[in-house]
């Protein structure tokens, strides 16, 4: 148990409004896209439980990530209905030890929804072959309620606007997640890389929880403004991204 307990990771708040996550968080992105072909499911599904059976709880994903297959890859591992033991005996057909070692894993990782915190993205808009940054009322209800469907949940805990629609007032487009959050569909709203003045418009309608920006040794303009305004002024978390992209430097 001592063990256990060290080797967990542990868990933190995430800005002021009272979500809590692991402290280190799982990047779903590249299982499905942009780094080489999608990887095979089940060997993503056994990462991810192996994350979340390790004390890693806070998935990030997009509907941007496919698109689409990555927001269904999650809801394949963490949130749909597992098998029956009778069909895992058709499933699996062997020796009595191996049903029994699956039922007691299956029986282990069922209920994942309420282990983990959940953030996926909006804001990119596909015709089929060009993609253009949205985020209008109507097109941010109709990607939550997507999103919603390809997940398999009832609620997503943290829901980020993931670029920056310059033809929208923010406060328009952050009106219409704040009404989303009233009626249940999301928990905490996250902005994506913005400015520092568009992360205290969009503030001054509703809470923001989270903000991603890519922030590293290689990549420091952030602290010019954004940083200071976040951690200082309005107690919203920085989740950095990107932020070991360049690490094969240092080999």
């Amino acid at each position: 148990m001592a063990t256990e307990s060290r080797t967990r990771v542990p868990k933190m708040k995430l800005g002021s409004q009272g979500l809590e996550v692991s402290r280190q968080g799982l990047g779903c992105m590249g299982m499905s896209a942009f780094y080489g072909p999608p990887k095979p499911d089940s060997e993503m599904i056994d990462l991810i439980h192996h994350a979340i059976t390790s004390g890693v709880t806070h998935l990030d994903t997009s509907d941007l990530y496919g698109p689409f297959t990555n927001e269904i890859l999650l809801a394949k591992a963490c949130f749909t209905n597992y098998y029956s033991p009778l069909l895992l005996f058709n499933l699996y057909p062997g020796h009595l030890s191996t049903y029994i070692y699956i039922y007691m894993y299956m029986f282990a990782i069922k209920g994942m929804r309420e282990k983990v915190e959940l953030a996926t993205k909006f804001g990119f808009k596909f015709d089929g072959q060009n993609m253009e940054i949205v985020g209008d009322p109507s097109y941010v209800r109709a990607a939550c309620e997507a999103s919603l469907k390809r997940l398999d949940v009832d609620c997503i805990d943290l829901y980020y606007q993931h670029r920056i629609d310059t033809r929208v007032p923010i406060e328009v487009t952050v009106g219409e997640l704040k009404k989303l959050v009233e009626e249940g569909k999301i928990k905490y709203i996250g902005l994506s890389e913005a400015s520092a003045a568009t992360i205290r418009r969009a503030h001054a309608v509703h809470p923001i929880t989270a903000v991603q920006l890519e922030w590293s040794l290689w990549a420091r303009e952030a602290e010019e403004d954004i940083i200071p305004t976040c951690r200082f002024d309005l107690r919203i978390l920085i989740l950095t991204l990107l932020s070991l992209l360049n690490l094969p430097l240092f080999k």
